[in-house]
């Protein structure tokens, strides 16, 4: 692999890590807030 080819693969690499662990914190907060508002009408 060269390595123009190398820093475009860490590159995308890089983009994809930053939407999986968005996504995850979404989700994350999504639920704490369900769960905040589920306790609160108790």
């Amino acid at each position: 692999m060269t390595p123009e080819e190398e820093a475009e693969f860490k590159r995308r690499q890089k983009a994809r890590n930053l939407v999986v662990a968005g996504t995850l914190l979404f989700f994350v907060a999504l639920f704490y807030m369900i769960t905040v508002a589920r306790l609160g009408s108790q």
